[in-house]
């Protein structure tokens, strides 16, 4: 499992803005490192946004995503006391999560 997201998000109106660093080299596949050698892809794929369980959010993200990607989205009927988690999937398996209880 790779390095854990990090996330925030705050209730205003019964609607969490959701702040998350995703923690990822996110390689395309073309750049060559300084032995000339192509550096393989490596990328996020599928990201999975989840309110108390419930999807509410999939991107399917490829190469061109920077590395570390910023992800913001908002959820509407959000209460103090909800969970909200985010999962990802990358090209060669690897994962990542992170979750928040919103205040």
């Amino acid at each position: 499992m790779a390095a854990q997201i990090k996330i925030r998000g705050k209730i205003k109106d019964g609607v969490a803005e959701v702040k998350s660093l995703m923690p990822h080299p996110m390689e395309t596949g073309t750049r060559r490192n300084a032995e000339g050698n192509i550096v393989p892809a490596h990328y996020i794929q599928t990201v999975t946004c989840f309110k108390n369980d419930e999807q509410v959010i999939q991107a399917h993200w490829g190469p061109a995503v920077s590395k570390n990607p910023f992800f913001a989205f908002k959820v509407n009927n959000a209460a103090s006391g909800d969970t909200i988690r985010i999962d990802w999937v990358d090209n060669t398996g690897e994962t990542s999560s992170g979750e928040l209880v919103l205040k």
